[in-house]
């Protein structure tokens, strides 16, 4: 089961990368609902995130708490929305997205597109914060 988030983590495809450790990786979502929508991801593939190990699927929820706290320190927003789906891409990851509204987290509205230096800015936000 190789993934475009595999492909990320090996270094084959490029992220705008805001937080990583041994186990788990952050990054912009390339296609973000709102500026600052954020992908967290374990580096051991699961194909879904209830296919975690407890203790793996705890430690990627504090990893997405210390990145969710950076980005509320960033962003204009009442929250940092979270969400998971697991049908976009079949490797276990949680949304971060901040939010002011319910409305903010509906995939079925229109993507944004950024230029890349938005989203480097963007990024070195999130790392900085």
């Amino acid at each position: 089961m190789s993934s475009v988030f595999k492909k990320i983590i090996d270094g084959d495809i490029p992220a705008y990368k805001v937080a990583e450790n041994d186990e788990f990786l952050a990054f912009l979502d390339i296609a973000p609902l709102v500026e600052g929508h954020t992908l967290v991801i374990p580096k051991k593939e699961s194909d879904f995130i209830f296919d975690m190990e407890d203790d793996a699927l705890g430690k990627l929820m504090q990893f997405a708490k210390i990145v969710a706290n950076k980005m509320n320190t960033v962003f204009d927003c009442k929250r940092i929305g979270v969400s998971v789906i697991g049908l976009e891409v079949p490797h276990a990851h949680i949304h971060l997205i901040p939010i002011n509204e319910v409305g903010d987290m509906d995939f079925k509205q229109p993507k944004l597109s950024l230029p890349k230096e938005r989203m480097e800015h963007l990024a070195k936000l999130i790392i900085e914060a």
